[in-house]
């Protein structure tokens, strides 16, 4: 079942986020964490790619053992930013060989070194070819409650997103946001632009103080004062801040439930005690047979 079906189902659906080692003697630990998430019974799980496209066969090898062994179903992660028209090619006949027919397409962060790909500026031009290689494959696509950090303007954010939605993106994932009155101005504002299809509101458990500089820098999410006041309290005891950081999260999670909002996606960062942590919290709010089915 691809991961529109799933979403089409007007159901609450939990989804979590994997990412693959970076060297292959940590394959096995990896495989351990992700089947242990899987053992929750997600609705689906991600498999991101390397940064620059780099070990991008670990995401497929990670992925295919996700989805045959578990039978939990998985969108792949696809970047471009770093590759040839081929080279992508190459990935996404990959994926279908292993039966996988979801995929997240992202450009991908800029390299360090500044190489890049002549064959792909933005995300649209991977969403484009995908689609000529096989229509039939779902895709995902990335969006910002924010904004793009590299750009200047949410309105001129919103109108590229609905590029890309108009070329071939089944759902849209959210970027991580910790102020929940952000995600629903965001969804406001697409769904004025015409965006019509399936959002998954991004969470992610913050459980170390030393988290909180990092993603800011990576998403340019806010922190609101709440969750700054949380971090100050708790952010020295490794323990209490992990603790503190899924009770957040998982307020963040069933307020977005109770608001009419369906899909979540976890970024997990590979730990099976966050993401049991997030599903025990949600057990009595979410009819956890239905997510079984």
């Amino acid at each position: 079942m691809s991961i529109i079906d799933i979403l089409n189902n007007n159901k609450v659906t939990i989804s979590f986020e994997v990412f693959p080692p970076k060297k292959e003697t940590n394959f096995d630990e990896v495989e351990k964490a992700a089947r242990q998430i899987a053992d929750l019974h997600p609705n689906f799980m991600s498999v991101t790619y390397g940064a620059g496209g780099t070990n991008n066969k670990n995401t497929a090898h990670l992925a295919a053992d996700i989805q045959n062994k578990t039978s939990t179903p998985v969108l792949a992660h696809l970047t471009c930013v770093s590759s040839t028209k081929e080279q992508v090619a190459s990935v996404i006949h990959t994926y279908e060989d292993l039966g996988i027919d979801s995929i997240m397409a992202l450009r991908g962060d800029l390299p360090k070194d500044g190489k890049v790909s002549p064959d792909y500026t933005h995300a649209i031009d991977l969403i484009r070819d995908i689609k000529a290689i096989n229509p039939n494959l779902c895709i995902g696509g990335a969006c910002y409650p924010e904004g793009h950090v590299e750009c200047e303007r949410q309105s001129e954010d919103i109108q590229h997103l609905k590029e890309k939605v108009d070329a071939g993106l089944d759902f849209l994932t959210t970027q991580m946001f910790f102020d929940n009155d952000t995600f629903y101005n965001f969804m406001f504002k697409i769904r004025e632009a015409g965006i019509t299809v399936p959002v998954l509101a991004g969470i992610m458990p913050i459980t170390k103080k030393r988290q909180v500089a990092r993603s800011v820098a990576l998403s340019g999410a806010t922190i609101p004062h709440k969750f700054r006041r949380m971090v100050d309290r708790f952010g020295d005891s490794e323990e209490t801040m992990k603790q503190a950081g899924i009770i957040y999260a998982s307020e963040q999670i069933i307020d977005l439930i109770s608001n009419g909002i369906n899909h979540i996606h976890v970024y997990s960062m590979n730990r099976p005690d966050i993401a049991a942590g997030i599903i025990q919290n949600l057990s009595s709010i979410i009819d956890y047979d239905r997510i079984k089915e």
